[in-house]
This record gives C-alpha cells, structure tokens and sequence, in this order.
C-alpha cells in the first residue's frame, strides 16, 4: 500500500502544482496567433516591398526636422500599413487564443492575462514613441530596427506571465533589430524576417507542442 500512497501523494502534488502555474501564467495563448501574426507580417512587407519599388516612393522617411505636416505620403503611407498590420495581427490573436480558451473552458480575462498584457504594452509604447520621433526627425531608415527590438523586449517582458518560450522568440527579435541598425537600408527584410518569418516558425512550433 505504502507505493501507492506515495504514487497518489505525487499525483495530488502535480495536480496542485499544475493548478497554481495555470493561475498564475496565462497558458491559453494559441500557437494559430503565431502563425497569423507571421502571415499578416509578411503580406504587410510585400506591400510595402511593391510601393518602394515606385520612383515616387524613394525618399521615404526624409521629413523636414521639427514639423509633423512635413511628413511626405509614401511615409505616412507606411505608418498607416504599419498600424494596420499591427491592429489585423492583434486582432487574429485574440480571435485564435479566446477559441483556444474556449474549447478548453478557460477565461481569457484573468489576473496573468491583464500582467501579460501591462507588460508587454510599455515597451510597445516606448517603441511606437520611438518610431514616431525617428520619422519626425527625418530618420525614417531606423524605424525597422526600433520596431524589431521594442516588440522582441515586449515579448521577453510578457513572457513572465504566459509561455516561457515566447522569450526566445523575442531576443531572437532583439537581435534582429540590432542587426538591422548597421544595415539601415535593409530594414524591409529585416522586419520581414522578424515580424513574418520568426512568429511563422513560432507559431507553428507552439502549435505542435500545444495545441496539436
């Protein structure tokens, strides 16, 4: 009897111990949220990849210093493709991780949920404020870097409160972006390959490893 009292005994301790890493981690996360974001990454990059091919799309980021109406087209242009590939990435996310909460009956808006997201949002704000002032002051080459290494901090910062794997997804980011600041004429790629590429790859290994 003694072995089978030690066996429950171990299994009530995983249970518990289950239980509390679930309370205290937001473990709904889909890998499909992966894969979507890496697809809307990359169907943004050759949108753009097309406008910068045009004559008239050539001197993006050159705005005068000190005037947000200075801003040319192909710039603002870009700033709005940007946010929405960001708003349609976000929003497939949400879409993905609620059906995954759900065939699992699980709440979406707990506690680790609402540290996942606080953690998260300050890099991503800093970095939009950052991206922000690169273009107002005419340095528009470093907005690729400044997004690939705000949004891999991001990663690494609500890491904390969801899946640990997200953190290598994020300094792999990181990395990128500081790649990318030696070779600022290439930031298209680079932001491809971070945004598109690497949330591809991710998502469809946290598929198989969770959702699968």
């Amino acid at each position: 009897m003694q072995p089978n009292e030690n066996n429950a005994s171990l299994e009530a301790l995983q249970e518990i111990r289950s239980i509390m890493d679930k309370s205290a981690r937001f473990v709904s996360l889909s890998g499909m949220s992966g894969i979507w974001a890496g697809a809307v990454g990359l169907v943004g990059a050759y949108i753009a990849s097309n406008w910068l091919r045009k004559p008239e799309y050539m001197n993006i980021g050159k705005a005068t210093e000190g005037s947000i109406d200075s801003f040319d087209s192909v710039t603002m242009r870009l700033m709005w493709l940007g946010v929405a590939v960001f708003v349609v990435a976000i929003a497939g996310a949400f879409y993905f991780t609620y059906r995954k909460a759900k065939k699992h009956n699980q709440s979406i808006f707990n506690n680790a949920s609402r540290q996942m997201v606080m953690s998260a949002f300050f890099p991503l704000l800093a970095g939009g404020v950052f991206c922000v002032s690169f273009i107002y002051n005419g340095c528009g080459m470093f907005v690729g870097p400044a997004c690939l290494v705000f949004y891999g901090l991001a990663l690494i910062s609500g890491s904390r409160h969801t899946l640990s794997d997200i953190r290598y997804l994020g300094m792999l980011n990181v990395a990128l972006g500081c790649c990318n600041l030696f070779y600022p004429g290439f930031g298209l790629y680079f932001w491809a390959a971070g945004f598109g590429l690497l949330n591809l790859l991710y998502g469809a290994m946290m598929w198989s490893k969770y959702d699968k």
